[in-house]
């Protein structure tokens, strides 16, 4: 049988002893969240992947490792190294906002597109399994990362998340880049653009509202066309 995201979720609801409804209703009393039992057997056969917000939920449940699911949810193709081992194939997400907060549609294996990098490009990152990369759509970073680059992302736990790193996050179900920052003296998180527009401005997090904000991933290396 094939190893995959299914086949683990399909596992782990068998060993607390749920239905695929039982689960669904478990995840949403517990997280407020909308998840379905049609939604759950999409993706125990493997026809739908989740979203990244949801794929968190699941793996917080089971007291998984979020990077152990990522590499099941979507597998590099047999292409991923090319002569000489020279090249990585980084799964390509869809968009992110680099602006206001914005919803991520889903991706499933039958969209997936794949971004071919020299590893030499990825230094220490290029044995990272769980890599996948993201296009920017918006101009709220664009001192640092204009808007139509590509951005190859490392999932991260929210409290591995450092000062200066920019990140890609959620807060209330809504998705975006940004640099983080934390204020221990407020007791705030804050979220900054780093922009030439000042419409832009900061998303400030009060510290009690973790269940609002899901840190997803820190961006390590990025690209754009110049003309």
């Amino acid at each position: 049988m094939k190893y995959s995201f299914g086949t683990k979720l399909k596992q782990l609801r068998k060993e607390k002893k749920l239905t695929q409804e039982g689960l669904a209703k478990a995840i949403n009393e517990k997280y407020d969240t909308n998840f379905s039992k049609g939604m759950i057997s999409k993706w125990e056969n493997d026809r739908e992947d989740p979203r990244m917000e949801s794929l968190y939920y699941i793996a917080d449940f089971f007291n998984v490792s979020l990077d152990e699911f990522l590499e099941l949810k979507i597998k590099e193709p047999s292409t991923e190294y090319v002569v000489g081992n020279v090249n990585k194939a980084i799964p390509l997400y869809g968009s992110i906002a680099a602006g206001a907060l914005a919803t991520v549609e889903a991706v499933t294996e039958k969209n997936i597109q794949y971004i071919n990098l020299p590893k030499i490009m990825l230094g220490k990152y290029a044995s990272n399994k769980n890599l996948f990369a993201l296009k920017v759509n918006g101009e709220s970073m664009n001192k640092v990362i204009p808007n139509g680059s590509y951005v190859i992302c490392k999932p991260i736990d929210k409290y591995e998340v450092k000062d200066d790193d920019i990140v890609i996050f959620s807060y209330d179900r809504e998705y975006s880049m940004k640099r983080f920052r934390l204020d221990e003296e407020n007791g705030l998180l804050i979220f900054s653009p780093e922009s030439s527009d000042k419409r832009f401005y900061d998303i400030v997090i009060p510290h009690d509202a973790p269940n609002d904000l899901k840190i997803y991933a820190k961006v390590i290396w990025y690209a754009v066309a110049l003309d």
